[in-house]
């Protein structure tokens, strides 16, 4: 999830330390990617197009928040919106501009070519946004002609393109001479997260004092009534939530600044997920909804479970949302207490949790009750244990001798029977911990083997509670 801020600015931007290159990059990114920072901290990403293309819909796709002004009429978006994002642990300002129009002679509309325009001058990675449904338009193709001289990386991204059967759309767009199309959704996210990291070869790391800096966000989640509230007024120490047993009595995301042995966290008590179709309209259908965008933005989700009724379908839901989001996890078993007793309970619930949660081998699980004062400081050493796992960086150099090792115990053959020796791995973001894994023929290493690496690198280097993402790279001819 991208956090940001927001301003309006109506005034040209002052950009000392401007980067230029030598070489014009026609509407793509290069075909090498150097892994290195090309630009200065927080370079400006300019989003641009002609109108209703779609750029204010994109704009909020990667910020996450709907803070610009989304309509089908023409015209919305006047002056730039702008929003610092941390992306993967990558900073930039995102600059979402009015629809251009090159031949318009209205005041207004020239007033938004002329802040669009500056806009560009002023950017460091520029995002050209065309229409995928209505194809390549006069506008478009004007659009281009002006972007093809500067000097800066453009990213081509073709919108409305929500399905594979709208691909055969983007033909046209290979008119503009482009070496590379990001079809996207910006409506539904497909292909955004392409985009991005597309970019992130040219956007800087958050160095990791800073990341040290930071406070983790703790966000308590899981389904109605299984004590949520309770569990965060025991860390607490008082009765600052409101604690019912009526479900659905939370109902916005609160956050609570926490200090403890030195270490501060911040505390999200969330409103209960409910089944889809068990969920009503208006005031609890917004609080699921920001309960889903608490979880985002946290660092690591503390799941409760009910200890008395077990695992429930709708915990496997949830669990599955706090998997795609990329955070950090603690299952808390809750209400032990009235079942610490029974010998058959824990190896029976365990079982229940392999069975339900099978995606969830690596997260650590904790039996116990919010009522009970023991139960916190057990808590509190599984948080801390993710949290550090969550930012935790790996040198490359020894990644890649344990690379090689995994490959002369277990090789993959990639084409006629040979083994694939030759394979590169650098971890390009943490939060969650990202690897890029570079090889000849990568489209062709099968999901088992990735599984294998993935579970290797656990348990070598930990990563308990916390999801690894390996981004496959082929190799370019030298």
């Amino acid at each position: 999830m991208v956090r940001a801020s927001h301003t309006r600015s109506r005034q040209k931007r002052s950009r000392p330390g401007h980067v230029t290159k030598t070489e014009a990059l026609p509407l793509s990114l290069p075909e090498e990617e150097s892994g290195e920072d090309l630009l200065p901290h927080k370079p400006l990403v300019v989003i641009v197009g002609r109108p209703n293309v779609g750029k204010s819909t994109l704009f909020n796709r990667i910020v996450g928040h709907r803070t610009a002004i989304v309509d089908d009429v023409s015209g919305v978006t006047r002056d730039r919106n702008m929003a610092e994002c941390d992306y993967q642990n990558r900073m930039f300002t995102l600059v979402d501009t009015g629809g251009l129009d090159l031949n318009a002679e209205d005041v207004i509309v020239s007033q938004i070519k002329d802040q669009t325009k500056m806009a560009m001058v002023e950017a460091d990675l520029v995002i050209a946004v065309m229409d995928g449904r209505v194809g390549l338009s006069p506008l478009d193709t004007e659009l281009a002609d002006l972007l093809r001289p500067i000097t800066k990386p453009v990213f081509l991204a073709v919108n409305k393109i929500d399905t594979p059967k709208s691909e055969p759309l983007l033909a046209d767009f290979y008119q503009l001479g482009v070496k590379k199309i990001f079809p996207i959704s910006a409506e539904g996210g497909m292909g955004v997260d392409e985009l991005l990291e597309a970019l992130m070869p040219y956007l800087p790391q958050v160095p990791d004092e800073s990341a040290k800096l930071e406070t983790p966000r703790i966000a308590v989640v899981g389904r109605p009534n299984v004590g949520k509230s309770t569990l965060v007024n025991a860390i607490l120490g008082e009765q600052r939530l409101i604690v019912s047993d009526i479900p659905g009595t939370t109902r916005d995301p609160i956050d609570s600044l926490v200090t403890r042995d030195g270490q501060s966290y911040i505390f999200t008590d969330t409103a209960g997920i409910r089944r889809r179709g068990r969920i009503d309209r208006g005031i609890e259908g917004y609080s699921v909804v920001r309960a889903m965008r608490a979880l985002g933005r946290s660092d690591v989700a503390v799941l409760v479970l009910d200890g008395i009724e077990g695992v429930t379908e709708q915990d496997t839901k949830i669990a599955g949302l706090i998997s795609k989001q990329g955070r950090g996890c603690v299952i808390l078993v809750n209400k032990w207490d009235v079942r610490e007793d029974d010998p058959a309970a824990h190896p029976a619930y365990n079982l229940e949790l392999s069975r339900r949660f099978p995606f969830f081998a690596h997260v650590p699980v904790l039996f116990g009750a919010a009522v009970q004062s023991e139960t916190l400081p057990r808590l509190f050493s599984k948080i801390d244990q993710v949290v550090a796992f969550f930012a935790k960086r790996i040198q490359t150099r020894k990644l890649n001798l344990f690379l090689q090792q995994l490959l002369e115990k277990n090789p993959i053959s990639l084409h006629r029977g040979n083994p694939k020796k030759s394979m590169f791995i650098t971890q390009v973001a943490t939060k969650p911990p990202t690897f890029a894994l570079f090889v000849k023929g990568a489209e062709k290493i099968p999901t088992a083997y990735l599984r294998y690496l993935e579970n290797s690198i656990r348990a070598e280097y930990g990563f308990q509670g916390i999801p690894i993402k390996i981004l496959l790279r082929g190799k370019g001819k030298k």
